[in-house]
This record gives structure tokens, sequence and C-alpha cells, in this order.
């Protein structure tokens, strides 16, 4: 059995006038994060992670924000996508941890409904999903609300 670790990371700017998409889930609030997809930054770390693991590059390799495919897309394809990925070069995932970091909208509440949504698009056990919630305390463009960050650390396997 060969195991392997891989970690990520991923920011989008907060604006007026678009969906809040974290974990897989929408979110109510008055900004939601800028980019190509969906912009939901937890599966955008999560993917990263994962693709790392395997040595095979970023998310911006697989899913180019230059390619009109993927405009707009929801980020839960860009996932499953990843994991087949992972499966076709004979890897399985063993657990995900991941931190969002958010001044608001607070997230506490939402965190069980991301765990359910993320294991049944990984086809992995909502236990092997740990999601946490945190702040800056005001401080830099994620206290200042500018912007969401999300880190993910990740284990693959491979029998």
């Amino acid at each position: 059995m060969k195991i392997r670790v891989g970690f990520g990371f991923d920011v989008h700017q907060l604006i007026a006038n678009r969906e809040l998409w974290l974990g897989g889930i929408l979110l109510k609030h008055e900004k939601g994060l800028l980019g190509h997809s969906d912009a939901d930054v937890l599966i955008h770390a999560i993917c990263d992670a994962l693709l790392g693991a395997a040595n095979m590059r970023d998310i911006g390799y697989h899913f180019p924000d230059t390619a009109s495919d993927f405009k707009d897309i929801d980020s839960k394809v860009l996932l499953k996508k990843t994991v087949e990925i992972l499966v076709q070069k004979g890897y399985q995932i063993g657990n995900i941890d991941a931190t969002i970091c958010a001044e608001r909208p607070k997230l506490k509440e939402h965190i069980p409904a991301m765990q359910e949504v993320l294991s049944n698009v990984m086809g992995i056990d909502v236990d092997d999903v740990s999601i946490k919630a945190t702040t800056t305390e005001k401080l830099g463009f994620t206290g200042r609300e500018e912007g969401i960050s999300a880190y993910a650390t990740v284990l693959i396997i491979r029998n």
C-alpha cells in the first residue's frame, strides 16, 4: 500500500451580484465569489490537494480558466472529474481535512451540509470529510471581507 499527502489552497475575491457557493452549497449572502467557474474556493482547494497528492499538477492545468467548457461550471463537477482522474491512476481517497477562512457569512451551521454534499460527490464516507471555518480577526483581505480563502490537506491511497 502506498499513501500520499497533498495540500491545496485557493482564494477568490468577493463581489456584489454573484452567488456564494462554498463546499458545494449555495449560501445566502450579499456577495459572491468572482471566478471563471462558480468560484467555490473550498472545492478548488480540495481538487488541488488531491491532484497534488497524486503528482498530477493542479486544477488550472486540468480545468483551465481559458476554456469555455468550464465557464460558470458547478465546481462539484470539477471535483467529481478530479476523483475520476485519481481513480484512473489507481488511487482512492483516505480523508480530507479543510479550512475555510471568511469573516462572513458565519459557516458553522452549514458545515454538516457541506460535508454531506462533498462526501457524496467524492463517493467517500461523510466522516472522512473534515471542514473547519475560521476568521482572520478582521485582518487582511479576508478581514476586510474582500475575499475568502480555503486550505485542504488530503490523504490518498494506492493498493
